[in-house]
């Protein structure tokens, strides 16, 4: 798994469905990227395509209310990055719903979930443990 402990943000939930999203989508990597037919990857795409509609729209809201809580500024750039990656997820379910299985698609996105997760938690929500944490000193003060 891709997971690295510099991801955590110290925050149990949250950090918790990161580890379980990076679970996720390295198993999807995995058997997308496997030089096996497609009968044998079918169920666990449709295993990780239902389980990203769900999960990451439950992930999303527990970190934008995070970020409501804790009063931080950039929640709306935030949260439009969220409602981006959400209508992606959406968008390719659709087309493979409509499609079926087609090899290129589920290639890109594989690699697409899985470049936007590791920026998305080394780089944007880093920002949202950092503003806690200075919050948190200020307190002290």
């Amino acid at each position: 798994m891709l997971w690295k402990e510099k991801y955590m943000l110290g925050v149990p939930l949250i950090d918790e469905q990161h580890q379980e999203l990076f679970r996720r989508v390295t198993d999807f990597v995995e058997i997308v990227r496997k030089p096996v037919p497609w009968e044998q990857k079918t169920e666990r795409v449709n295993q990780t395509l239902d389980f990203m509609k769900d999960y990451v729209v439950t992930h999303f809201r527990d970190e934008e209310n995070l970020q409501r809580e804790l009063g931080y500024p950039e929640l709306p750039s935030h949260r439009k990055l969220h409602q981006e990656m959400v209508a992606y997820v959406l968008d390719v379910s659709r087309q493979y719903e409509e499609n079926g299985y087609q090899e290129q698609l589920m290639q890109q996105f594989a690699g697409r979930l899985l470049a936007w997760l590791i920026n998305h938690v080394a780089s944007e929500d880093q920002k949202i443990a950092n503003f806690a944490k200075r919050k948190e000193q200020e307190a002290h003060e």
